[in-house]
């Protein structure tokens, strides 16, 4: 493997040191081998991309170029000086920040505070006032217009990883690891957060960018490395390397999102319908009938109020007027309401609202149908661990067991699990918000497939999706702006059109 820190490097003994590099790194977890002989090395003022599967070593390689697990063999370097000892945090911290996909900024707290937290005072008292300044002075330095006295619990996805990432850089930190960073931001934020980064790497600043979505590898990366199952594959410039190639590597065989059959759906009666719902501050009006078997998808801006609109579909928000029906019947609101209506959701936060981390998989799996597993509502285990285990092969769960703890499972494989337990109860209604965000391609290709053959049963499908790849499954699509529906889409659309709709602007082929 040591080729690899030559070749990235530029070859040569001349070739400057990198500013970080993992040499032959293993790591095991007991008799699990998380990474083993992995080597990468990335240039100063570059953005290297880290791609895998679920399970193939990112996040284990991500924990020891942090310090939080130390290696069982190999080294890590930050240009020509070796890592610091285990136990000097803040040497570490003055080498490598990481933005996760789940914030670390404390929301009880000020942003100012955020910024500067264990080092607010000076001489033992904080000046409140001086610590405000100090603040304002750094988020203008790196362009993040948020108020430094606002509260950190109230400011949006994208404003939290801006503050993240400039607490880091006044640290000292010149090497940044951006974990799924675009997962829960909307096209604009995404597209503000990569000129950001390439300001970044302009000044020096050192990236390693960590995506399922390969489209934002070359968009914003100048390097690729590749894991797969726990090992290293391999490392290559990404104008260097075709969409398919890097699939390839990834997954071992040429698999990409498979092409996607028209689908033909029966006419019936509406299975699912909205009449005049309304919530204030998200979406008003909102109309739509779907048919047993059809999947709609919706789409929009993170302002659109497309996820407010599934939420109040699936009892998660009380819409201000209007009614949500299934089979004719009103729903009320509330999740039990519309679990006993026959609404199966899948959330957009798997880890909030969609698992109970400390139960293991069978029972987060069979969760709604405790009343199926046993005599007088008691659950036998036996027939609980047997459904867990036909959800487990049905839906390709990787999981060492059915009583392994759900906190143990890669995300594509915990995603699974919360769309396992969705379909547990055979809806009649499906809704899914975000279904594949932060999973591989493998587990995409799963999931979706779950849900097409699910549809194909005579389950309604409403998908809330920032994903073209999702949407293309859907036999319309919807585009949200501002709280209303503006264009509906047939199949057969193509991306130019979705994203005009999306941004608010006229697009052939779309009708209101």
């Amino acid at each position: 493997m040591t080729d690899v820190l030559t070749d990235a490097a530029g070859g040569g003994a001349a070739a400057p040191h990198p500013a970080v590099s993992a040499h032959e790194i293993t790591k095991r977890f007991g008799a699990t081998t998380a990474l083993s002989e992995v080597s990468v090395a990335i240039q100063a003022g570059t953005t290297h991309a880290l791609v895998g599967r679920n399970g193939a070593g990112k996040s284990t390689l991500v924990s020891v170029l942090t310090g939080l697990h130390r290696a069982d063999e190999g080294t890590v370097s930050f240009g020509d000086s070796p890592a610091p000892a285990p136990s000097d945090r803040d040497g570490w911290r003055r080498h490598v920040a990481c933005v996760y996909q789940r914030s670390t900024i404390i929301p009880a707290l000020s942003v100012a505070e955020n910024l500067f937290l264990n080092r607010q005072a000076a001489g033992g008292l904080i000046k409140w006032g001086g610590l405000r300044k100090r603040a304002g002075a750094l988020l203008e330095e790196y362009g993040v217009d948020v108020d430094p006295g606002a509260l950190a619990g109230d400011l949006n996805v994208e404003q939290r990883q801006l503050v993240e990432i400039a607490r880091a850089l006044s640290l000292g930190t010149r090497f940044i690891i951006l974990d799924e960073p675009t997962a829960r931001l909307d096209a604009t934020a995404i597209e503000r957060l990569f000129g950001r980064m390439r300001t970044l790497a302009a000044a020096g600043v050192t990236m390693l960018f960590i995506s399922h979505h390969l489209r934002e590898v070359y968009e914003v990366c100048d390097t690729v490395t590749v894991l797969r199952d726990a090992r290293w594959v391999l490392t290559e410039p990404v104008s260097a390397v075709s969409h398919d190639a890097l699939v390839a590597a990834m997954t071992g065989e040429a698999v990409g999102l498979t092409e996607v059959a028209p689908r033909s759906v029966p006419d019936a009666p509406p299975v699912l319908s909205l009449r005049s719902l309304t919530l204030a501050d998200a979406y008003t009006e909102i109309d739509l009938d779907i048919r047993p078997g059809e999947m709609v998808g919706v789409t929009g801006s993170g302002s659109s109020g497309k996820v407010s609109l599934a939420e109040t579909v699936g009892g998660l928000r009380r819409a201000d007027s209007g009614t949500v029906s299934v089979g004719g019947a009103a729903v009320g609101s509330g999740v039990p309401l519309a679990l006993k209506a026959g609404i199966g959701l899948v959330p957009e936060d798997r880890h909030r609202e969609g698992l109970v981390p400390l139960l293991s998989v069978a029972e987060n799996a069979t969760l709604p149908i405790g009343d199926r597993l046993g005599p007088a509502g008691v659950v036998v285990p036996r027939r609980r661990t047997s459904v867990a285990e036909e959800m487990i092969r049905r839906y390709d769960i990787r999981t060492e067991s059915a009583a392994a703890p759900v906190a143990s499972l890669s995300g594509g494989n915990a995603q699974k699990v919360v769309l396992a337990r969705a379909l547990s109860t055979d809806p009649r209604v499906l809704v899914l918000i975000n279904p594949t965000a932060g999973v591989d391609v493998r587990s995409k290709e799963s999931l979706l497939g779950a849900v097409r053959s699910a549809a194909d049963q005579g389950t309604g499908v409403l998908m809330v999706s920032d994903e073209l790849d999702d949407l293309r499954h859907c036999d319309r699509v919807l585009v949200m702006f501002h709280g209303r529906v503006t264009a509906t889409l047939s199949r057969g659309w193509d991306d130019a059109q979705v994203v005009a709709a999306v941004e608010g602007v006229s697009s052939e082929g779309a009708s209101s």
